[in-house]
């Protein structure tokens, strides 16, 4: 099992989990208006690449 020899210091560490993040999602806007994930059916109005997929929904 590996033992560390030397305490890391609080700045290494943090340039160390620099890249650790959780990367922010990208949002595009469907032809409705609602904000959407690229390469999904709209889940709001149902329609991917301008055709009707799913058929329209209304939760209100």
């Amino acid at each position: 099992m590996a033992v560390q020899q030397n305490k890391k210091s609080r700045s290494r560490k943090g340039m160390r989990r620099s890249h650790d993040r959780v990367a922010t999602p990208a949002v595009i806007y469907c032809s409705c208006g609602e904000p959407t994930v690229p390469h999904r059916v709209c889940p709001s109005c149902g329609v991917y690449k301008s055709r009707q997929v799913m058929p329209k929904t209304e939760n209100e």
